[in-house]
């Protein structure tokens, strides 16, 4: 009966050292939420809607306008960032008082800050007339905010949180750092075609990073699948990766011939606004998904420093000296 009661206790002990499932959820939706607030930023964009509405936060005289024409594409922008804005809220909130992990509720209030520093930069974009600098920098830290909320969903899910054997990257360079320069490379992409889209020089430099990218992913792609073909987590987040990275180079052709086209039309047409709000959210999901591989190479991996992990979840003593036993430091 001790034994039993012992193992009830542990169990208890290790449920409430994690992440609740609620909360969890809760970030996931907030991802969701959040992804379609990248399509109706994309949109806003490529409807050439910027200007439409042009005080902030509320349209002029009135708090719900008519929704027609720009309006439609920029103050529905505005709605669904204010409803993302209140989920980050709750979702800070919810962290600080329930998660377990100190670096987890701090990192839920950073996405808090970002999204008012990402409000802010909207209002400037908005009443100074759509600066280039200004309004790709909203862009970026849109994809940057996304990215946070994804590590975050990650970071809350049982399979972050699972008892994994401790691994050893023995070859170099390692798939951590080369994911996290991929990453990097990507993440300067994003902000490239963002300045590209707001004007703010030509498309030579996005073509040349596309290139470079597109190295970059295949590189980490190939270190995974020859150095860790066994890796079912790393293998699984590769393949998204990839898939995604193919996805993007299509619809970025396709994305250039609609803004020639589009060029010699009067107003934005259907045809070219899909192709190329698909590529701007695409490319979300590519830096995402180099965000996921990069985080769980960095789990199997690199499993410190220590408040990385809860102290009943780190490596279990067998583990630890099989580790030692293959030369792990």
């Amino acid at each position: 009966m001790a034994g039993h009661r012992s193992n009830s206790q542990s169990e208890r002990d290790s449920a409430s050292s994690r992440t609740p499932v609620s909360l969890h959820r809760f970030i996931v939706f907030t991802v969701a939420c959040t992804f379609l607030l990248l399509i109706a930023g994309a949109l806003v964009t490529s409807n050439d809607a910027g200007l439409s509405v042009p005080s902030w936060p509320f349209a002029p005289g009135t708090i719900l306008p008519r929704m027609v024409g720009g309006v439609l594409y920029e103050y529905s922008h505005r709605m669904v960032a204010g409803f993302v804005a209140l989920l980050t809220l709750g979702l800070a909130v919810w962290a600080w008082m329930r998660e377990p992990r100190r670096w987890i509720r701090w990192l839920a209030i950073t996405a808090l800050i970002l999204v008012v520093i990402q409000a802010a930069l909207g209002a400037i974009t908005v009443l100074f007339y759509l600066p280039p600098a200004v309004s790709t920098a909203h862009a970026a830290l849109a994809q940057f905010f996304f990215c946070t909320l994804v590590a975050l969903a990650l970071f809350t899910g049982d399979w972050w949180q699972s008892d994994l054997p401790a691994q050893r990257e023995s070859a170099r360079p390692s798939l951590c750092s080369v994911g996290v320069a991929t990453v990097a490379v990507i993440f300067i992409q994003l902000i490239l075609g963002a300045a590209f889209r707001h004007n703010a020089f030509g498309v030579l430099p996005h073509v040349f990073g596309a290139g470079l990218v597109t190295g970059m992913v295949a590189w980490t792609v190939t270190i995974v699948f020859t150095r860790y073909a066994d890796v079912e987590p790393l293998r699984r987040a590769a393949r998204l990766l990839l898939s995604l990275l193919v996805v993007q180079v299509v619809l970025g052709i396709a994305a250039y011939w609609a803004v020639l086209y589009q060029s010699q039309l009067p107003q934005p047409y259907p045809l070219p606004v899909v192709i190329t709000v698909a590529h701007v959210v695409n490319g979300a999901l590519v830096l995402a998904a180099g965000v996921c591989l990069t985080l769980v190479a960095f789990r199997l991996f690199q499993p410190g420093p220590e408040f990385a992990l809860l102290p009943e979840l780190r490596p279990r003593p067998e583990h630890s000296k099989h580790a030692a036993s293959a030369g792990t430091p």
